[in-house]
């Protein structure tokens, strides 16, 4: 059984991989944002492409070599981060933690994309 705090601690594992060490807390202190707000909210496209290549291939790597347990798993979703990172570096691309974070967030457009014209 998965709870919210396992959960958590495998996200955690990604970004520390992607973003070099950094967790979840770090990151949310880095892009200085409220306890309330979501990071994937405020990543521009590079980053949450970054964030979704590195989740999708976390669990088609989880499926494919029969990955059981959470000690296993967090290890992968860390693995996996950090070959998108080693990939992002290899291409000479900006580090996720050093990309600028948006003024506005993806909620806030979203909200105000469904807003009535007038």
């Amino acid at each position: 059984m998965q709870t919210t705090l396992d959960y958590a601690v495998f996200q955690d594992h990604g970004y520390r991989g992607l973003y070099g060490g950094l967790g979840a807390k770090d990151i949310h202190v880095h892009k200085n944002l409220k306890k309330s707000q979501k990071i994937l909210d405020h990543m521009g496209s590079t980053e949450l492409a970054a964030n979704l290549f590195r989740a999708t291939q976390t669990e088609e790597k989880l499926r494919r070599d029969g990955v059981h347990g959470k000690q296993q798993a967090n290890q992968t979703h860390f693995e996996v981060g950090g070959k998108v990172r080693d990939t992002i570096r290899e291409l000479g691309g900006t580090m996720p933690e050093a990309l600028p974070t948006p003024k506005t967030s993806i909620r806030h457009l979203a909200k105000e994309s469904k807003k009535p014209e007038g």
